[in-house]
């Protein structure tokens, strides 16, 4: 059997693993080995002999993957972006962020909903986690809503929906993966996520509106508060802002020049900002400890994801699966279009089985070089291109779209893991409620993606400044 026959066969039977329950990490770590010790023991003739020959070899191999991959200084940003989010929610900026945007925003129609997603996009600028954010407006926004009459499935369903900005908004975890995965420049992919953000979280308010508008009993506005009110709200959620500003200013220097530091430099000094502010406003040992016991256990999610998906990866290169596959894809008789619309329908669909990070992991080191070879290779200039941009800029573009998708599968049934997040935050929440509330924002994630397609400069204008 030819190895690119053994990537196949290993690889269905990964999915296979997946779709029974096994977690991705442990799916992915166990199917690359086994792929790693077929390989080798085929090079040796399937001599009975040679298997643990094969065997030494492959876990040599498989074990050279964790500290070599792991140990890229790009990783330390997920959870440094992670403490962030904990941190200021421990310092009560969440509260202060959201108070304001119900001040200033909740009255039009469906106005507490509407604030709901902008708080939440504002406090995506500062976590790096989806599931953090869900978890921490189902606390604070959830009953707000409930009290002046939100169904309890809607109110879910916008915490839940909302909650996916920050897998977009920087600091973004998931867009740091996605950047080591295919080798591009983390700090533009870090600022090429703003605007998409912002605009996915306008289509959210308008989705919204016209339900308002439209549904009668649906939400009433929330108004009453005086000029003076809304100002005041202003001060205490500036820190944000603040912060924001920082991780900018070191992943690009708007003023000119070189860059004021690193990626991971700007996270760790946004990091520390708010450790100050959280101290300034009463947070205490207890609190600490939460929050790095938090951002502990999140981060060692993440990473054991990362070590087992890895492992699968080396196999696919000996199985040279990847390279196979952007050929085939490259000969296809279609516009190059078409295909990257299949491509992002199979992320919809794939991503109601996998969680975000473990699907991005598993597909990107086979899909990327096709839709790479699509647009007519890395190094193609935006004229010759089919897609109408240079390789770089296909690459950021690409990362957006796929991040977006992985924003999408945080709330499809049965594994949208936001959607867990909420209901178990409150009990009196069931994950079905929450699912059948997301599904409004089904439609509104959907018109995203494509204005995002249609439109790449929605994407590429930001960091073609940097």
């Amino acid at each position: 059997m030819e190895p690119i026959d053994i990537g196949l066969v290993v690889s269905g039977g990964m999915l296979v693993l997946v779709v029974l329950g096994m977690r991705v990490a442990f799916a992915a770590g166990l199917a690359g080995m086994v792929g790693l010790v077929w390989i080798f023991w085929a090079k040796f003739g399937y001599d009975p002999s040679r298997f643990g020959k094969a065997l030494s070899i492959a876990a040599k191999t498989a074990g050279q993957v964790p500290h070599s991959k792991i140990s890229s200084q790009a990783l330390s940003l997920i959870p440094t972006f992670i403490l962030i989010g904990y941190l200021a929610y421990y310092a009560g900026l969440t509260r202060a962020l959201f108070e304001a945007a119900k001040r200033w925003v909740a009255w039009v129609p469906g106005g507490l909903a509407v604030s709901t997603v902008f708080a939440t996009a504002g406090f995506a600028a500062v976590s790096g986690a989806s599931v953090a954010t869900a978890g921490v407006f189902a606390r604070i926004a959830i009953p707000e809503m409930l009290r002046i009459g939100y169904s309890k499935k809607f109110a879910a369903g916008v915490v839940a929906a909302g909650g996916t900005l920050a897998s977009l908004i920087p600091p973004s975890a998931i867009l740091v993966i996605y950047a080591i995965i295919v080798e591009q420049d983390v700090g533009k992919l870090l600022l090429a996520g703003f605007v998409p953000g912002a605009f996915s979280a306008l289509v959210y308010a308008a989705l919204i509106i016209g339900m308002a508008l439209t549904i009668k009993g649906f939400g009433p506005p929330v108004g009453g508060f005086s000029w003076k009110e809304r100002f005041v709200a202003l001060p205490p959620a500036m820190p944000i802002v603040f912060v924001v500003v920082i991780i900018i200013f070191f992943v690009y220097n708007p003023f000119g020049g070189d860059a004021w530091g690193t990626p991971t430099e700007g996270g760790a000094l946004g990091a520390f900002v708010v450790f100050l502010m959280a101290l300034y406003r009463g947070m205490r040992w207890p609190q600490l400890k939460n929050a790095l016991l938090e951002t502990a256990r999140l981060s060692v999610m993440i990473f054991t994801i990362i070590w087992g998906v890895l492992i699968y990866v080396r196999f696919l290169g000996f199985a040279n699966l990847p390279q196979a596959f952007a050929e085939w894809i490259g000969g296809l008789q279609q516009p190059p279009m078409l295909t990257l619309i299949m491509i992002l329908l199979a992320y919809a669909v794939l991503g109601m089985f996998m969680d975000a990070i473990g699907m991005l992991l598993l597909t990107l080191p086979v899909v990327f070089p096709a839709v790479m070879a699509l647009n007519g290779g890395e190094a193609v200039s935006a004229a010759d291109s089919a897609f109408g941009m240079s390789g770089p800029m296909c690459a950021i573009w690409f990362g957006i779209l796929v991040v977006k998708m992985a924003e999408f599968c945080l709330i499809t049934p049965p594994i949208g893991l936001n959607c867990f997040v909420v209901a178990g935050v409150r009990p009196d929440l069931s994950v079905q409620d929450v699912f059948r509330g997301v599904t409004p924002f089904f439609v509104a994630d959907a018109v995203t993606i494509a204005l995002l397609v249609a439109f790449p400069s929605i994407v590429l204008w930001l960091p073609s400044l940097a």
